[in-house]
């Protein structure tokens, strides 16, 4: 049975989800809050499997919650529960597991119960991976960063990735912030070891320790250092041809 805590500053809505959610005979839930303070000092407590989370709440935002949460050794899944549309992408940018609006359905919460067990029945069930490919510890790459001309040991690279217009590259012991976009980089490379998972992401299949299942057909890969990169729909066929999952 999965284990909920619910955040909104609504009466109401809280027991109308509470309602739905024990009608549903798959959640117990642990409790509730109205303020973000509270709620993370009882879910760091109680440690729930998910938290129903509201948007707008008299003391905060429930985005800043989401963002705190996600630094807990054990990050519950997070469902938006809301009156409030515009934020969806906002929320999916903290790993939101789902996104429902308020009147609530029965039918879409049903869905929404069902996404997060097939999700926890996966993350139970992970796989961890070893690349056979060897290192190649003559290669390296040259790159401008901060206006100088740095040589990288490919072998020591983790990942290249692209946010906002910048590109990234991020080592064993550090990270660089370089000039040359994403597509450039990936032309200079021309290593089979380095492989496109998004259209922000290039990680480096040395570095990847273990391939965590996401939501809707998605993946994580979890690197050395203990960072994440996701995989997007488009890159995870030829992710599993790769490693023969």
């Amino acid at each position: 049975m999965l284990k909920a805590y619910i955040v909104d500053d609504e009466p109401l809505a809280r027991d109308e989800l509470k309602y739905l959610l024990i009608r549903s005979e798959q959640v117990e839930i642990l409790g509730e809050s109205d303020c973000v303070e509270d709620a993370v000092s009882a879910i760091t407590v109680l440690k729930p499997d998910l938290v129903f989370l509201d948007i707008e709440l008299d003391d905060d935002n429930g985005l800043s919650l989401a963002r705190q949460l996600e630094s807990q050794e054990q990050t519950p899944a997070i469902v938006f529960a809301t009156a409030y549309d515009e934020y969806a992408l906002q929320a999916f940018d903290v790993n939101a597991v789902d996104y429902i609006l308020k009147p609530f359905d029965e039918e879409r919460l049903q869905k929404t119960l069902e996404k997060i067990k097939k999700m926890q029945h996966f993350r139970d069930k992970r796989v961890p991976i070893q690349s056979s490919m060897k290192h190649n510890n003559n290669g390296k790459i040259a790159v401008l960063a901060d206006e100088r001309i740095i040589l990288l040991t490919l072998a020591d690279i983790l990942y290249f990735a692209s946010s906002e217009g910048k590109c990234h590259i991020v080592t064993l012991d550090q990270a660089y912030k370089v000039a040359d976009a994403l597509v450039v980089l990936e032309k200079k490379i021309n290593s089979a070891k380095f492989f496109r998972v998004h259209r922000s992401f290039i990680v480096n299949l040395d570095h990847v320790i273990e391939i965590e299942p996401w939501f809707n057909s998605t993946y994580n890969l979890l690197m050395k250092d203990g960072s994440k990169v996701p995989v997007s729909r488009t890159y995870v066929k030829e992710l599993k041809q790769r490693f023969g999952f």
